[in-house]
């Protein structure tokens, strides 16, 4: 057996923003969850909170064994470092996307005030969201794949002052298991992401290129592939045999940063 692993979704999507990497992961032989937030996918109409996003990856770790690999992108990177800093025994490794912006009022503002707007249209949003998504996300079924769970325009709000209230960089010292910070090369989300390195313990930093905010589907093999690593890698620390796909042994990584050209994103933020 491998290590399980947990995939955490971002803002107003689902758990079902992870079918690539789960069809490709569960085809190796793991083991891999991909539960909803509350105020997303099945659980729409439930109050946002980050206390209750931790108990959902809490629960999703405990229903794959105990202790897992916890991958999350954008807000549920976010949700993933809180659970890293209060399960750290049941978090073997942590996989964080596209969330290496510090909270902070000024750049909530920025996202509060589109939401604000599109709460205002008829379907609150829900028509440009799915546009936007079909227009950038072009890897096979990467758009269907994200609405297919739905859109919970309605969430947006909530998390964003939940996040805002958050001590991240805090959080992030406060685990010690090793922690890969992923990101789009293209991203806005990219601004704090030294700081947020320096932050972790035993933390290395990887941007991608040709990638923007979501990174998992603009890039899905190579994501899928950064996670079956910091897999194999949590289970050859842990003396846990991997599956039939992974690498029989791997060796403890040094902090690794994968150079690219491209700096973040100019401009506002995807609706996602």
């Amino acid at each position: 057996m491998s290590v399980p692993i947990v995939l955490v979704h971002g803002l107003r999507v689902s758990g079902s923003m992870w079918r690539p990497q789960v069809e490709a992961l569960r085809e190796q032989g793991r083991r891999v969850s991909a539960p909803d937030l509350p105020g997303h996918g099945s659980r729409r109409g439930e109050e946002f909170t980050m206390v209750g996003a931790v108990e959902a990856v809490r629960d999703a770790v405990d229903g794959v064994g105990g202790r897992a690999l916890v991958v999350g992108h954008s807000m549920g990177g976010f949700a993933s470092i809180a659970t890293a800093a209060a399960y750290p025994d049941r978090v073997r490794g942590l996989v964080a996307a596209s969330c290496t912006a510090r909270p902070a009022q000024a750049l909530a503002q920025v996202y509060r005030i589109p939401a604000v707007l599109l709460n205002r249209l008829p379907d609150k949003g829900q028509a440009v969201n799915e546009r936007f998504h079909r227009l950038t996300l072009r890897a096979e079924g990467a758009a269907e794949a994200v609405l297919d769970g739905g859109l919970a325009m309605e969430a947006a709000r909530a998390v964003i002052d939940e996040i805002t209230e958050m001590e991240v960089l805090g959080a992030l010292a406060d685990y010690p298991g090793p922690v890969w910070l992923v990101n789009g090369a293209r991203d806005h989300f990219r601004i704090h992401e030294k700081r947020f390195q320096d932050a972790c313990v035993d933390g290395r930093l990887l941007n991608l290129p040709r990638a923007g905010h979501m990174v998992t589907l603009d890039q899905p093999d190579n994501f899928t592939k950064i996670v079956a690593d910091a897999a194999d890698v949590v289970a050859a620390r842990a003396g846990v045999p991997v599956g039939p796909q992974g690498s029989p042994e791997v060796d403890e990584p040094a902090p690794v940063r994968l150079e690219t050209t491209e700096g973040p994103a100019e401009g506002p933020p995807s609706p996602a």
